[in-house]
């Protein structure tokens, strides 16, 4: 699937285009995923990883959803 990111310049505004560029790319999440395509992931250090990730995702919602219960 392709996400294409487009940012207007206001007033030849080129600095303001570039901030609300990166914070896009930031909340996409291209930065990490261009760190991780900069050197070959072997599948099983891939798998650790994503598995690693899951976890750490699903303790943070717990978490969250401990805290808006109010405990």
């Amino acid at each position: 699937m392709i996400n294409i990111i487009e940012v207007s310049v206001r007033d030849n505004n080129v600095e303001q285009a570039l901030r609300v560029l990166k914070k896009k790319m930031q909340r996409e999440g291209i930065y990490r995923e261009m760190k991780l395509r900069k050197h070959f992931e072997k599948p099983s250090l891939r798998k650790q990883r994503e598995k690693a990730e899951s976890i750490r995702r699903s303790r943070k919602m717990a978490r969250k959803k401990r805290e808006r219960d109010g405990m």
